[in-house]
């Protein structure tokens, strides 16, 4: 039977990849897309429209009922997408990533679909300690961006059951190559600022914890919530403990692979808090045949052809178009879009 699926957010970094693999794995799928279209025109590579049965322009805050009637699931992935873009949109964070999700889920149960996937975050556990960070452990969000995943899980909770299946994916640091590239996630900017300049520069000490997940292998996460058997409910963190690295030496890996690259470590910044390990064991346990399968080294490899096949407009890595910062400022200077981060027109 063909399941009809519903990405929101779908042009932004996780939606191609997503439906590309969702296509793949499960016959006779239709992957539709909703988006408000902020990056059209960043892509790092063409957008793969027909992967989509239809695509349309839409606030997610704007969204009811009728927007989801005949659908069987809904992948929420719309989403104000990092730290720095929180601090300077800390309103529209809220708006878009908290209570936008929550209308919208709420609105799609009522229009009877059955499964609803949330992209969370494992940065909620924010000041972690050499301890790994399990699901019951207590949450600690330190940015405007991980209070907005906080305050939605809360949300679906009430939400989850009466056959309507949440599932809440706590992804660890997303990376990897992808036709709507982001530049602004650790990985993606040492390989890229590395080929670019010649040198990775970590802006912490390098002591921080990050555990990191290839966004195929958020595609792989995404398909099994789709197709679980059991609770209405599930909160799970999504990564693996062989992709956790200290920042600094994953920089050192990073220039070791791509070869004549120096790495220089700011030893005397302050000390960045957001560090945390993060227990997949539950993830293992549920979701035996959707682990994460990608290689690292394959992975640096991936993004570096990309971003040496991609157009620079004569700027450097952190003052692209590829950073989501820059794109949202530009909209915003240009009145194109309102400080609420709304079209104008």
């Amino acid at each position: 039977m063909t399941m009809k699926i519903l990405l929101i957010g779908h042009r932004g970094y996780v939606g191609p990849v997503a439906a590309r693999h969702l296509t793949r794995s499960l016959p006779g799928a239709e992957v539709h897309g909703i988006d408000a279209n902020w990056f059209q025109g960043s892509e790092a590579a063409p957008f793969p429209d027909a992967l989509f049965a239809s695509q349309r322009r839409a606030d997610v805050r704007d969204l009811t009922e009728a927007d989801f009637r005949g659908f069987d699931a809904v992948v929420a992935l719309a989403a104000v997408s990092n730290d720095p873009i929180g601090k300077e949109f800390e309103d529209a964070t809220a708006d878009i990533n908290s209570a936008a999700v929550l209308k919208a889920a709420a609105a799609a149960k009522a229009a009877g679909v059955k499964r609803f996937v949330f992209a969370s975050s494992c940065s909620m556990y924010g000041a972690g300690s050499d301890s790994f960070r399990k699901e019951t452990d207590t949450l600690n969000p330190l940015t405007a961006y991980a209070r907005s995943k906080v305050a939605t899980e809360e949300g679906l909770r009430a939400l989850a059951g009466d056959g309507f299946m949440v599932t809440s994916l706590r992804f660890a640091t997303a990376c990897g190559a992808s036709p709507m590239l982001r530049l602004d996630l650790v990985l993606n900017d040492f390989v890229a600022t590395a080929l670019r300049t010649g040198r990775i520069e970590v802006l912490s000490d390098g002591s921080p914890w990050r555990p990191l997940i290839h966004v195929e292998d958020m595609a792989r996460a995404i398909e099994w919530a789709l197709v679980r058997a059991g609770a209405d409910l599930v909160e799970v963190n999504v990564g693996s403990q062989a992709w956790t690295w200290q920042v600094g030496q994953l920089a050192r890996d990073v220039a070791g692979l791509l070869g004549g690259v120096a790495v220089e470590i700011n030893t005397n910044a302050a000390p960045d808090k957001r560090s945390y390990r993060v227990d997949f064991s539950r993830f293992a346990e549920l979701a035996p045949d959707h682990q994460p399968t990608k290689d690292f080294h394959e992975a640096v490899r991936e993004l570096a052809d990309l971003v040496r096949g991609m157009d620079f407009a004569g700027t450097t890595v952190r003052e692209s178009r590829f950073i989501r910062l820059n794109i949202l400022r530009g909209h915003v200077a240009g009145g194109r879009l309102d400080s609420a981060l709304r079209w104008t027109a």
